[in-house]
């Protein structure tokens, strides 16, 4: 028959002693709770901060070239950010609106939270090769982490210092970043008749095919309801 031990209650449970245990990953600090401090050591110390932020603040005056403060929104059009920021992830296109992505599924497969979904044609008419349909980015789910960038082998894709992206519903943050389906901008080139080639270039929008705005589903967000048209 089986037994069960009893649970020990917290009075039966000894204290546990660490003695010198010390973690290698934390660098110790010195402790500022607990001090008594006079009330004089306190009007010092609030003393000292706000002469130190006037200074800061009248170092601007003589050095205007050093402020970091922004004035957003009135600088919109000429605010740029650093180049390392990442704000949103754009898939490039050259002059003549083509892209280059030749729809591997590379970035696809690597990133981390499947933020990225590739979709394809797997056999171009006029080229015999595969062409992008839709490169849809998650961007409610991404975490920036650049994997998608480093990784892609014809450097199609860039993260661009965009940073508006406040939306009051989330399925707008799910959208396509090519602007047509069809071959890359390689691939046209080699066709030597310029109306066949403007002819694989199907018009892709921004919130088309298979994603939330268009009435397709997906983990976490809810589909917008299309209304189809009736026959009159």
């Amino acid at each position: 028959m089986a037994t069960t031990k009893p649970v020990p209650t917290e009075t039966e449970c000894p204290p546990i002693d660490f003695g010198e245990l010390k973690s290698d990953c934390v660098a110790p600090r010195p402790s500022i709770m607990g001090q008594k401090r006079g009330l004089r050591s306190i009007l010092w110390l609030s003393f000292k901060g706000i002469v130190r932020g006037l200074l800061t603040t009248l170092s601007y005056f003589r050095r205007p070239s050093t402020v970091v403060t922004q004035q957003y929104p009135e600088n919109r059009d000429t605010l740029e950010m650093f180049e390392r920021y990442r704000g949103r992830l754009s898939l490039i296109h050259n002059e003549e609106g083509e892209h280059g992505c030749t729809a591997c599924q590379i970035c696809e497969r690597l990133c981390p939270n499947a933020s990225i979904i590739i979709t394809k044609d797997k056999k171009n008419e006029a080229t015999g090769k595969p062409a992008l349909d839709q490169f849809i980015w998650r961007q409610d789910t991404c975490t920036f982490c650049n994997i998608c960038v480093l990784v892609c082998p014809f450097d199609t894709l860039e993260m661009t210092g965009d940073f508006e992206s406040s939306v009051f519903d989330r399925r707008l943050l799910v959208f396509n970043l090519n602007e047509y389906a069809g071959p890359t901008a390689g691939q046209l080139d080699k066709l030597e008749d310029d109306e066949l080639a403007k002819a694989q270039m199907k018009p892709m929008n921004k919130y088309q095919g298979p994603v939330p705005m268009c009435g397709g589903e997906m983990d976490g967000i809810p589909k917008l309801d299309v209304e189809k048209p009736t026959d009159a």
